[in-house]
């Protein structure tokens, strides 16, 4: 099976089009001949059981391979205990959610840095191998835990803290957010050599496997000094990266990633429009 590419959370066209519940995702995505969808429990993991169990079976449906991302405000690199307790709490809330809806992966930020970011990685580290041990406690285990790549030095999600995080245990992967890479390097995604570096450096650390299946983020990113400072849209010009070359590594290294868009109210039609390049390399 070739790559799955879908938005993260509902498009504005998809509540133009008279859309007004998450559950009506799946179908309205199979019809656009997207594969996967983000649900986004960012302001909190306000889904309840009910209605995370019908979005799965639609999705299930309609061929639409779930994730989340659990809430924004989640820090496990705080050094304040009742703020890391706090997190571990909505990312298990997340992991409850995931299994309702029959997710694989659970997307999150593992926090900000204030300080030596040395300290900050070892207590995100102890944080989440907590966080992992209760996980298996109540049999969530299987679910798939995502640490982003982010876009500003003043959080903590460089690839290699993301890819040190994900050395804790076999059910942790990196989400490589290549928009958020792309701002945090001042540009530097321009090329093939610049992606396949990044896909090298995945491989190294955690073996072919979760390389081949790579959970990805990918959309245009306006940045400055400072790093990320919003999503953009295809529509606007001048914002990269330009998604040609990964999709071109993707297909010559027989990868299987889930490509999920960002993009800034159009990330469902940017998918598609990454799924066609895709697609026009993988047939060529």
């Amino acid at each position: 099976m070739g790559a799955r590419f879908g938005p993260a959370g509902n498009a504005e066209s998809f509540y133009t089009e008279g859309h007004k519940s998450s559950l009506d995702a799946p179908e309205w995505l199979h019809r656009l001949g997207l594969g996967a969808y983000e649900y986004q429990c960012v302001r909190g993991v306000n889904i309840g059981e009910k209605t995370a169990r019908q979005l799965g079976e639609k999705a299930a449906g309609h061929d639409i391979a779930l994730s989340i991302h659990a809430p924004y405000y989640i820090n496990l690199t705080s050094e304040d205990p009742n703020q890391v307790a706090r997190s571990r709490v909505h990312l298990m809330k997340s992991l409850w959610a995931a299994r309702w809806m029959g997710a694989t992966r659970v997307v999150f930020h593992p926090g900000s840095v204030r300080g030596d970011r040395k300290q900050a990685l070892a207590r995100a580290r102890a944080a989440l191998a907590e966080t992992l041990a209760e996980a298996a406690r109540e049999g969530l285990d299987d679910i798939l835990l995502a640490p982003e790549t982010l876009g500003r030095s003043s959080y903590l999600g460089l690839l290699d803290e993301v890819l040190e995080l994900c050395r804790l245990g076999p059910n942790l992967i990196p989400c490589v957010d290549f928009g958020h890479i792309h701002a945090i390097t001042n540009g530097l995604l321009v090329d093939r050599a610049a992606y396949a570096a990044v896909l090298d450096r995945v491989g190294e650390a955690l073996g072919d496997e979760v390389l081949r299946t790579l959970h990805i983020h990918f959309s245009p990113v306006e940045f400055t000094a400072k790093g990320e400072r919003r999503h953009r849209t295809l529509a606007e010009t001048g914002y990269g990266p330009e998604f040609a070359p990964l999709a071109e590594l993707i297909v010559e290294r027989g990868l299987a990633p889930t490509v999920i868009c960002e993009s800034n109210g159009t990330q469902a039609e940017d998918a598609c429009a990454y799924r066609d390049i895709y697609l026009k390399v993988k047939n060529s």
